[in-house]
C-alpha cells in the first residue's frame, strides 16, 4: 500500500474514534483562554496514545514533536486552534453544547478533533517519512492579543525552528469532502474602534445653546468613510464600518455626548498604520472645529493572514493529488479575521479551508451563529488532509 493509500486507510479506520473526541470537545466547550478541561482533554487522549507532549505552554496550549527519520532536516509545523464563542447554542443534538452560553461555533472544536487524529496517523507513519512535524493546539484565537501571538513570543516556531506551518479551518460555503485554497493575501487585519464625541446636551428646541455631539458624530462618521475610498489604494482591500452608536437623548433632549463602536480591516500593514493616523487627526480635527472634544481609542488586533505563495501552491497540488482536482476549489479574500496571522508574518504559511457543508442534511449554517455545525463526513477528510500535507511538505526541496 502506497503512503496516500495508508493514509487514507488510517482516517477511515480513525472516523468513529474522531468524531467521539469532536463530539467530547463540542459539549464542553470553554472560552479563549479559559481552556482548562480543554487542554487536560487533549493531553489525556495523547497520553492514552503513548505520544509524548508539551503541556502549559500559552498557559493552556499543548506542542507535539514527532520524529520522522534524520529528524533534523526540515520542520513542518501544525496548527489547531482550541478556544470556543461566547454563544448559546441552538442545535438539538446529543452533544450540544453543556456549557450555557459557551459554543464552539467557529468549529475549532473540528480543529482540534482533526488534528488529534491526523497525529495519530503521523506517529504510526512516522519510520515513512524524514524531517520532524511540530503540532501546535493552540489557545485563545478568538480574543485579542490571540493565542498564537502568545505561543509565538514563548518560542513556539524554535527549538527547533519551523522551516513552514500549515492550518486548516472549517468552511460552511464547501461542501463536506471538498478543501478551498488561496495563494498571496487572504485575511484582513482588524481593529476595533471605539470613539466618545463629547459635546453640551440641551433641550432639542433650542440647538444654538448646545454643541451637539448627534450631528458631529453623524458627520464624522460619513466622513471617515473617505479614508477608505480618497486615501486607500484601490488595489489594497479596506473597510471601515460602524455597529454601535449610543446617542442617550431623547426626541427633544440633545445628549452631552456620543458612543461609537466599530471596525478597520485592510490587508496591508503600512496602510493600516497610515490609516490609523488619518483618523484619528480626522475625529479629533472635526470634533474641535464645531466646538467638541473627541476620545478615540484603536485595540490594534491581528495582522493581515498571507499564504507563501511556493508553500501553498505546493499544498494545493498535494491537496489535489490526495482529494482529486474536482474536491479542491479556490478561494476568494475574505475579510474576517485570524489569528494565525501572526504565524504567517513570523514564516511560510498556508492556511486552507475545510468543507462542513451538506445541504442535504440541513447544514448549511455560518460560523458564529447558534446553528453552527458540521457533516461528520468533514473529519475523515480533515485529519487525512492535513497529515499528508505535512509529510508531502517536508519531502519538497
Amino acid at each position: 500500500m502506497d503512503l496516500k493509500s495508508r493514509i487514507q486507510s488510517l482516517a477511515k479506520s480513525q472516523f468513529e474514534e474522531v468524531k467521539g473526541l469532536r463530539e467530547h470537545l463540542h459539549a464542553n466547550p470553554e472560552l479563549s483562554f479559559e481552556e482548562f478541561e480543554t487542554a487536560k482533554f487533549i493531553s489525556k487522549t495523547l497520553t492514552d496514545w503513548g505520544i509524548d507532549h508539551q503541556t502549559g505552554v500559552a498557559d493552556t496550549g499543548t506542542v507535539v514533536l514527532i520524529k520522522g527519520k534524520n529528524s533534523d532536516s526540515k520542520v513542518t509545523a501544525l496548527r489547531a486552534d482550541i478556544d470556543a464563542l461566547p454563544i448559546k447554542e441552538q442545535n438539538e443534538v446529543p452533544y450540544k453544547s453543556k456549557n450555557e452560553g459557551v459554543m464552539h461555533a467557529c468549529g475549532h472544536d473540528v480543529h482540534t478533533s482533526c488534528m488529534l487524529g491526523a497525529v495519530k496517523i503521523l506517529n504510526e507513519l512516522k519510520d515513512q517519512f524524514e524531517g520532524t512535524i511540530k503540532v501546535l493546539f493552540q489557545p485563545g484565537e478568538e480574543k485579542v492579543p490571540g493565542g498564537a501571538s502568545k505561543m509565538i513570543k514563548e518560542g513556539v516556531l524554535k527549538n527547533p525552528d519551523v522551516n513552514n506551518i500549515i492550518g486548516q479551518h472549517v468552511m460552511p460555503l464547501i461542501d463536506a469532502g471538498k478543501v478551498g485554497f488561496r495563494s498571496g493575501m487572504y485575511m484582513a487585519s482588524t481593529d476595533e474602534l471605539y470613539l466618545t464625541i463629547k459635546g453640551k446636551g440641551g433641550h432639542g428646541a433650542m440647538p444654538e445653546q448646545n454643541v451637539d455631539p448627534v450631528i458631529i458624530s453623524a458627520n464624522i462618521l460619513v466622513a471617515l468613510q473617505q479614508i477608505v475610498s480618497r486615501h486607500a489604494s484601490p488595489k489594497v482591500p479596506s473597510v471601515v464600518s460602524f455597529g454601535k452608536v449610543i446617542a442617550e437623548g431623547a426626541t427633544n433632549v440633545i445628549p452631552n455626548e456620543v458612543y461609537i463602536e466599530g471596525t478597520f480591516r485592510t490587508m496591508d500593514e503600512e496602510w493600516r498604520a497610515e490609516a490609523h493616523k488619518r483618523m484619528r487627526k480626522m475625529i479629533e480635527g472635526m470634533a474641535e472645529s464645531m466646538g467638541a472634544t473627541a476620545d478615540f481609542e484603536i485595540r490594534k488586533g491581528y495582522p493581515y493572514l498571507i499564504n507563501e505563495p511556493e508553500l501553498t501552491d505546493r499544498a494545493k497540488a498535494n491537496a489535489i493529488e490526495y482529494l482529486g482536482e474536482e474536491n479542491v476549489e479556490d478561494l476568494d479574500l475574505w475579510m474576517a479575521a485570524e489569528d494565525f496571522a501572526y504565524f504567517s508574518q513570523a514564516t511560510d504559511a498556508c492556511f486552507y479551508r475545510l468543507g462542513v457543508r451538506n445541504e442535504a442534511r440541513g447544514i448549511t449554517s455560518s460560523v458564529h451563529t447558534p446553528t453552527f455545525d458540521i457533516d461528520p463526513v468533514a473529519l475523515e477528510t480533515g485529519m487525512g488532509l492535513i497529515a499528508w500535507l505535512a509529510i508531502k511538505e517536508l519531502e519538497s526541496k
